[in-house]
């Protein structure tokens, strides 16, 4: 079994742990979330706002891996009975698009977290299609605790 067999959610429970709302929902399914370690997939479809001339661009990989990084934060949060905090792109470095992805595809993406100070957190993040990196980078993200 792999693990995009092993599904934590997936559709309308996604919302439970992002923000963000149709259309701008850039995640489909989540496959693991633990040891700040979080790993999602998205089938790329037509209607998404993203797609231009049959390809995901460069703007929604970069959501992606924010998305894929705040599902792996409110996931944790909800286990824990906390209230989800709102996360902001502070700054999206060392940004690697090697490739865009194919309507049609899915893309799997995997974000760890490298250092997390008071609401400040560094992560990696990286997307692979068809078993090869398509994209990858760092960010840092700002977390506003909700009270």
């Amino acid at each position: 079994m792999g693990i995009l067999d092993h599904i934590i959610a997936e559709g309308e429970t996604i919302q439970k742990f992002i923000p963000q709302r149709s259309p701008m929902i850039m995640v489909e399914k989540l496959h693991m979330a633990e040891g700040g370690k979080t790993i999602s997939s998205l089938l790329v479809k037509q209607e998404n706002i993203f797609c231009k001339n049959g390809f995901f661009e460069e703007p929604g990989l970069i959501e992606n891996i924010a998305q894929t990084a705040a599902l792996g934060v409110g996931f944790a949060y909800s286990n824990e009975s906390k209230n989800i905090p709102t996360g902001y792109i502070g700054a999206v470095q060392k940004l690697n698009i090697y490739k865009l992805p194919e309507i049609n595809k899915t893309i799997i993406t995997e974000v760890n977290v490298e250092h997390q100070v008071f609401n400040t957190t560094l992560i990696n993040g990286k997307i692979t299609c068809d078993d090869k990196v398509i994209a990858d980078c760092t960010m840092k993200i700002f977390l506003e605790e909700k009270k």
